[in-house]
């Protein structure tokens, strides 16, 4: 089995510690996609949840609206996941694994567009996926390397990360 499955199934067994730099939260139960700003955490050896990280959802700022896919689409890693848009960036939430949507939170963001900005790690999940092959993966990294990465690029940005509470 994969690293990268190895931890993401150890992970969830265990209290989550998070670890936090300005206002920026990275649960240690996940794994993270630096290049898409994206994290994952397995509901089974083969199945994930995706979201947006805390970093990701706080410098997109408020979302106001989701172009969704479709359940029983196939999207490739790299591919747009969703279509974003908020007050200041419209862009892809790009698909951290090669596999097929199995579910969606679009009705739970149908009544709350800001779920995201609210609960990233919790809530405000986007899509639970069937991963394609226990080969891809090697781009997820855990919540330590996250951490480090991330903070290099709040303290070079002056980003703040924050939460919205009105709905």
């Amino acid at each position: 089995m994969p690293f990268w499955m190895q931890r993401g199934s150890r992970a969830r067994g265990i209290e989550v510690a998070e670890l936090s730099w300005a206002g920026c939260s990275f649960p240690s139960d996940r794994l993270y996609d630096l290049d898409f700003d994206t994290w994952v955490s397995f509901v089974s050896q083969r199945t994930v949840v995706v979201g947006m990280t805390d970093f990701s959802q706080s410098r997109c700022g408020r979302l106001v609206h989701i172009g969704w896919k479709p359940v029983g689409r196939v999207v490739e890693r790299g591919r747009p996941l969703a279509a974003l848009e908020s007050a200041k960036w419209v862009g892809p939430m790009r698909a951290p694994l090669t596999g097929e949507i199995v579910d969606s939170n679009e009705r739970a963001f149908a009544t709350d567009i800001a779920l995201a900005n609210r609960d990233p790690y919790g809530l405000g999940w986007f899509y639970r996926l069937q991963v394609a092959s226990e080969a891809e993966g090697g781009e997820l990294v855990d919540a330590q390397s996250a951490f480090t990465f991330y903070r290099a690029r709040i303290d070079e940005s002056g980003l703040h990360c924050f939460r919205c509470v009105d709905p």
